[in-house]
C-alpha cells in the first residue's frame, strides 16, 4: 500500500522555453509503492515535466514551482548532489534508447559505469552484477550481449538494457518514460510485471509516462491526464477510466485504431522473395575457433501484391527489422529477390539506386534516423532532390508543404530541427520523408510505436487512404497487434528468425494455430477488446 507521505511531490511546476510556457502549474504526488501514470498526446508536456523535475532541462528553459523528493527540496541543488540522486535514488528510463545509449561503449561497459559510480563495483564483480541485471529484464544470451554494441541490438533489446541500467542501483523512485515503446506485447507484460515486482519489493514509487492507455488500465494505480501542458484530470485508474470527467480524457479513451484496409484484387506480386535469409558472423576470440554464424533470418518466402499490406509481427530479436533490411538490400542476404519483375539481388551501384526511389522506409527510431543538423524541409526533400534533380525549387517547396499537411504537421515547422519536436511529431516527419517520393512500396518499421493512441488512429487512417488513392504496398512491422489488425491484409509471424504462422490477417489473429501466436494475441488483449 502507498505511504501517506509523498515520495515525489510537484507543486505548481511551470516550465517555459525562451519565455514560451510548455507546462503550466503541474501538481502531482507519487507515493511509495504506487505507480502514477502521466498520460496525454505527444507534445502535451509529459516528458519535459519529468526532465524538469530531475534538473535535465537545457539552458534556454526556465522552471518555477516546488519539487521535493522524499522530503528533500530539489531546488538549487549542486551538480554533485544531482549526480548522486540521478541514477542512485532516482532511476530514469528514457524514451529513445538508441540516442540514450553511448554508441562508443558496449553494453557491459555502460552497465558497469552505473555500478561503479554508485556502488563502487569494478572488474568481475561489476560484470557478474551486469549479467544478473540483463537476465532480470529477460534478455536472452546475456553473456553474449554484455560484449555487444548498441547498434547490434534490436529496438526492444536496447530498451531492456536501458531498464537494466535504471534499476541497477535499486532506486527509490523510477521515472519510466515510455518504457515499453519498442517492446512486443509479451515482453511488455513481462517487463511491467518485473517493474511492479521491484516496486513492491523495495516500496519504490514509479512515475509511468505513456500514451498507451491499455497499459495504464492494467499497470497503474492512479492517473494524471495532461493536454497542452495542463492537467485535465487526476484520480484512480478505475475512476478516470470508468467515469472520465474531462472531454479530452473521453477522447483519449475512445481513440483506438479500427477499421480494415480496402480489399485488394489478385495481381502479380510487386515484391517477391524466395529463400531469403540473413546470417551474421560472430566475433572470433583470441586463440579460439570462430563460432558458427548467427542466423538472424532463416530462409523464407514471401510476396506482396500492389496495394497490399503484409504485416510482420514477432518478439524483439525475432528478425523482423533484419528481414526488412534484407528486402531493401541494406544488409547482405542469400536467396532471390524480385521487385516488379527486376531481380534486385543482382543489381549494384547506379542500377540499384535507380530502383531504390521506388521503395522507401520509415525506421523504428525517428530521432536516430533524422539528421540533427538539417531542418525539416531539407530532411523531407533530400531524397526528392537526389532522385529528381530536374525539379525546380518552387516545385520542391510545394511538395514539401503538401506532404507536411498530409501527415498533419503545420507548414511553419519546415524550418525547425528534429530536437524541437516531440517523439510522435518526429515519427510523422519520417513518414513525410517517405511519402514525398511517391513510392510503390513503403517499409514501415514500428511507425506507430512513438505515437499516442489518437495519433496512431490518425496515422493508420492516413496510410490506408494513401494506399487506396495511390495503390502503395506496405510491409508493416509492428508489435502492436491492434494496429496490425487495422492495417494488414495478410500477416507473417516470426520467432527466432523463422516463420511460425502466416495467412489472412483476421484469420491468424482470431483463430491462431501456433502456441506462439496464441500467446501474442492473449498478451495484446485483442479478444477482450474485440
Amino acid at each position: 500500500m502507498p505511504d501517506d507521505q509523498p515520495l515525489l511531490q510537484l507543486d505548481a511546476l511551470t516550465i517555459a522555453f525562451d519565455g514560451t510556457p510548455v507546462v503550466d502549474a503541474l501538481s502531482l504526488e507519487v507515493h511509495r509503492g504506487e505507480t502514477l501514470a502521466l498520460v496525454g498526446e505527444s507534445g502535451s508536456g509529459k516528458s519535459v515535466s519529468a526532465l524538469g523535475t530531475l534538473g535535465l532541462l537545457p539552458a534556454n528553459a526556465s522552471l518555477t514551482g516546488g519539487r521535493r523528493l522524499d522530503g528533500l527540496d530539489l531546488s538549487g541543488l549542486s551538480q554533485r548532489d544531482w549526480r548522486r540522486i540521478r541514477g542512485g535514488q532516482v532511476g530514469f528510463i528514457f524514451q529513445e534508447p538508441m540516442t540514450s545509449l553511448n554508441p562508443l561503449h558496449n553494453v557491459g561497459k555502460q552497465l558497469g559505469e552505473v555500478l561503479r559510480l554508485h556502488q563502487g563495483l569494478t572488474g568481475q564483480a561489476a560484470r557478474r552484477r551486469s549479467h544478473e541485471l540483463l537476465e532480470r529484464v529477460r534478455l536472452p544470451r546475456a553473456t553474449e550481449l554484455l560484449d555487444a554494441w548498441p547498434h547490434q541490438l534490436s529496438g526492444g533489446q536496447r530498451q531492456r538494457v536501458m531498464i537494466a541500467m535504471a534499476i541497477a542501483n535499486n532506486p527509490r523512485l523510477l521515472v519510466a518514460d515510455e518504457p515499453t515503446t519498442a517492446l512486443d506485447v509479451t515482453v511488455q507484460r513481462e517487463i511491467l510485471a518485473l517493474l511492479a515486482e521491484l516496486r513492491d519489493e523495495r516500496e519504490m514509487g514509479m512515475l509511468f509516462i505513456t500514451h498507451d492507455l491499455n497499459l495504464v488500465r492494467h499497470h497503474a494505480d492512479r492517473v494524471c491526464v495532461m493536454h497542452q501542458g495542463r492537467v485535465q484530470e487526476t484520480g484512480t485508474v478505475s475512476d478516470v477510466f470508468n467515469a472520465p470527467q474531462s472531454p479530452y480524457t473521453r477522447t483519449l479513451l475512445d481513440a483506438e485504431p479500427s477499421g480494415r484496409p480496402a480489399p485488394v484484387t489478385t495481381r502479380p506480386a510487386l515484391i517477391e522473395a524466395h529463400g531469403i535469409g540473413v546470417s551474421f558472423q560472430r566475433p572470433k576470440r583470441l586463440f579460439q575457433r570462430r563460432p558458427p554464424a548467427f542466423e538472424a533470418v532463416k530462409p523464407l518466402d514471401l510476396h506482396v501484391a500492389p496495394g497490399e499490406t503484409l504485416g510482420i509481427v514477432g518478439e524483439s530479436g525475432s528478425g523482423k527489422s533484419t528481414l526488412a533490411q534484407a528486402l531493401l538490400r541494406l544488409v547482405p542476404s542469400r536467396g532471390s529477390l524480385e521487385f516488379d519483375g527486376t531481380r534486385l539481388d543482382q543489381l549494384h551501384g547506379g542500377a540499384l539506386r535507380r530502383q531504390r526511389r521506388r521503395f522507401q522506409v520509415v525506421f523504428q527510431d525517428p530521432f536516430g534516423s533524422l539528421s540533427p543538423r538539417m531542418p525539416v524541409s531539407d530532411i523531407i526533400s533530400e531524397g526528392l532532390r537526389f532522385h529528381y534533380p530536374e525539379l525546380g525549387a518552387d516545385e520542391v517547396e510545394r511538395r514539401i508543404n503538401d506532404t507536411l499537411k498530409e501527415v498533419g504537421l503545420p507548414e511553419g515547422c519546415a524550418s525547425r530541427y528534429p530536437h524541437e519536436f516531440s517523439g510522435g511529431q518526429r515519427q510523422r516527419i519520417a513518414v513525410a520523408r517517405a511519402i514525398i517520393m511517391a513510392p510503390e512500396l513503403v517499409v514501415l518499421d514500428e511507425p506507430t510505436s512513438a505515437l499516442d493512441r489518437s495519433v496512431q488512429a490518425q496515422l493508420v487512417n492516413l496510410l490506408r487512404e494513401l494506399q487506396r488513392r495511390r495503390g502503395i504496398s506496405y510491409l508493416f512491422i509492428s508489435h502492436d497487434l491492434a494496429v496490425v489488425r487495422a492495417m494488414a491484409h495478410r500477416i507473417l509471424v516470426l520467432k527466432d528468425g523463422e516463420v511460425v504462422e502466416s495467412g489472412d490477417c483476421l484469420d491468424v489473429l482470431e483463430r491462431p494455430t501456433s502456441a506462439y501466436t496464441k500467446a501474442l494475441v492473449e498478451a495484446a488483449g485483442l479478444r477482450e477488446r474485440s
